[in-house]
């Protein structure tokens, strides 16, 4: 005779470590992926806003900014492409903060939290997701730049070894900025809250920097604030490994070794705030 324990369903224990981590990641990315795919309009909107500011910077500002000794526009649209490419994939920061903010108002993450996964699997398949869509914006916008006139090696010879590991930089920091996202999103209590969260603070970080203007033109006090940025050492070390022109002459580290900088720097904010981020979830959990 069948007992009643027999007859409960038993809830699959889960797998221990870093392979239950992986695996429930790459479930909770798919998922992500899935409901990014169901809603177009989303990804559309992405891509619009980048592609705008290439247009808009280009032909607006192009003719009035100087680049080293020269007003050429085509210079400085060769120089702008370094900062738009940068401020695209650090823009993802509020849709991972709404994101993650959604899933919490609806009761989403609660559902989640019952399930024998991994706590941590839930932010991380969040932010692969959207490290996902950032690299489909960041290619059609690179497409976008090569058509407008944007030529690497315009300034100084390059490859496509030095062209990737410039995109790879790139991808790495969005990375990293989608887990200051998260904690946004843990932290409010709306998906608007997270979205106004994730973009006020971005403002500041991605115009005091080399992005848009030479930082040598910046007021004095301004400039060491541009050059430690970590935002400004991976423009710059895109500008060197794309062989842009407009590479900063300062002698700051971050301007002086880009690439370790930049590296460095994305390392550290990913560590950071996913530690404080699976932080804050857990204790949200209990």
């Amino acid at each position: 005779m069948t007992s009643l324990t027999d007859r409960v369903p038993r809830v699959p224990a889960a797998r221990g470590g870093i392979a239950q981590s992986f695996a429930d990641s790459l479930v909770v990315t798919k998922r992500n992926l899935i409901r990014m795919s169901r809603i177009p309009e989303m990804i559309l909107f992405g891509l619009i806003q980048p592609v705008m500011f290439v247009i808009l910077f280009t032909y607006v500002f192009g003719g009035s900014m100087q680049i080293g000794n020269s007003t050429d526009p085509d210079v400085y649209k060769n120089f702008l492409m370094a900062g738009i490419f940068a401020q695209t994939v650090t823009f993802a920061t509020a849709g991972a903060g709404a994101g993650i903010a959604d899933d919490m108002h609806k009761g989403l993450i609660d559902r989640f939290r019952s399930l024998p996964m991994a706590r941590g699997a839930v932010l991380t398949g969040r932010t692969m997701a959207d490290l996902v869509q950032t690299a489909v914006t960041l290619l059609v916008l690179a497409v976008v730049a090569l058509i407008i006139g944007w030529r690497p090696g315009y300034a100084a010879p390059t490859n496509a070894g030095r062209i990737m590991l410039g995109f790879a930089l790139l991808l790495l920091l969005g990375y990293a900025f989608t887990w200051i996202g998260a904690l946004i999103g843990l932290s409010v209590r709306t998906p608007e809250a997270a979205t106004s969260g994730g973009l006020i603070w971005l403002f500041p970080v991605t115009f005091i920097s080399n992005a848009f203007v030479d930082s040598s033109k910046l007021p004095g006090w301004l400039q060491p604030v541009a050059e430690w940025n970590p935002f400004s050492a991976t423009v710059q070390a895109c500008r060197k490994l794309f062989g842009d022109p407009g590479l900063s002459p300062s002698d700051a580290w971050p301007m002086a070794y880009p690439v370790w900088a930049s590296l460095i720097y994305s390392v550290l904010i990913v560590v950071v705030f996913r530690t404080l981020s699976v932080r804050k979830y857990r204790r949200a959990d209990g």
